[in-house]
């Protein structure tokens, strides 16, 4: 059983599982077409795929189909998740083959697959999604007025997990990354995450129309045709300001290395064939592989967005503003996600209410 990457009559990339004898499995494909229906990201497919066909595998070891599992099944695959081989248990607080995040993320794929064959009618599938009525109680939530008092599903089942803290990258660091850079171009694609906090699906997709220089603002809009696949992850058309250093270096990028390009989107192949290709995700892999080998700093590009989200977030930036810049579509993820403070900033806040070094008493 196997994940196979898949490409639509349209030229859309896409994923399926297949099993033993090649063929798809039917359940599933019928549940990775409706994503794709509803624009999902192909990574985002890929990943549910993924979860799916450890799903089945461990559903195949347990002689069980996928029309007659029950919330028991369900246990024995967290189990199986969690052992770190065949036929091992995990003791408390040993290492598993997979950490209780990942587990989640697999748990949520499960339940999302069964939710849409509840939707269609599939009584066994019903019995495994939990629901639960909003208004019991004198307590109305926050979303009331949106789900009308009716009930919601929710996931019965979820591994307790510890919570990670993004990681982020010093100025010192940034520096260094940014002068290990060969070429005009990667310089300005770093520098312009690190200032917006943009995704890098985002960045890959911008066009030329979407600066707009005289205004100093940057246009994220989501697009499905983009030639290099990248995705904004966002439904709706944001506008995000950009400092006047951004633009003087989107300019020069465009009259040093750019030059007679003809093409619409800002960031291409200027260095390698195919000539005037919109960049790919793998060539910022390969770039993000060349400057950890010659700086010695383990990054991520997303740590450029943890990093200038904490750096407003510390600055006093509130939460809403900072969701907005972030694209998110809810300003709970990004106060879950980012709104995190270490001693020195407790410390500050303490001093800056009038909380801290008071006189001592004695």
């Amino acid at each position: 059983m196997r994940v196979q990457r898949v490409l639509m009559p349209d030229g859309a990339e896409s994923w399926t599982v297949l099993a033993a004898g090649g063929d798809p499995v039917p359940a599933v494909e019928g549940f990775l077409a409706h994503l794709q229906a509803m624009d999902r990201s192909p990574n985002t497919i890929r990943t549910y795929a993924t979860s799916l066909k450890l799903w089945l595998q461990c559903l195949d070891r347990l002689g069980v189909a996928v029309d007659e599992v029950t919330v028991e099944h369900v246990s024995r695959f967290v189990a199986w998740l969690r052992a770190p081989a065949e036929n091992v248990t995990v003791l408390a607080g040993g290492a598993g083959r997979c950490c209780p995040a990942t587990v989640n993320k697999h748990l949520a794929a499960l339940f999302s697959f069964y939710d849409w064959q509840a939707r269609n009618g599939v009584v066994v599938a019903q019995s495994l999604v939990a629901w639960r009525r909003v208004n019991r109680g004198g307590y109305r939530p926050f979303l009331q007025h949106v789900t009308g008092g009716r009930p919601v599903a929710i996931r019965p089942l979820r591994v307790r997990q510890s919570r990670r803290l993004p990681r982020t990258l010093t100025e010192e660091q940034l520096l260094t990354l940014v002068e290990a850079c060969e070429h005009l171009r990667d310089r300005f694609l770093l520098l312009l995450m690190a200032e917006t906090g943009m995704r890098v699906g985002q960045a890959l997709g911008l066009r030329h129309a979407d600066f707009v220089s005289h205004r100093r603002e940057l246009r994220i809009v989501p697009r499905r045709d983009n030639a290099n696949g990248a995705r904004a992850k966002t439904f709706e058309e944001h506008t995000i300001p950009i400092s006047a250093g951004l633009v003087r270096l989107y300019t020069g990028y465009m009259f040093d290395e750019y030059g007679q390009c003809d093409s619409d989107y800002v960031f291409v192949n200027l260095f390698a064939q195919p000539y005037g290709r919109p960049l790919r995700y793998q060539a910022v892999h390969q770039l993000v592989r060349r400057l950890r080998a010659r700086t010695g700093v383990a990054f991520t590009l997303h740590m450029l967005r943890h990093s200038r989200a904490t750096e407003l977030l510390r600055a006093g930036v509130s939460v809403d503003v900072v969701a907005r810049l972030l694209t998110h579509r809810s300003s709970t993820t990004t106060s879950q996600t980012y709104a995190h403070l270490d001693v020195e900033d407790l410390r500050a806040e303490l001093t800056r209410h009038g909380t801290w070094d008071r006189k001592d008493p004695t």
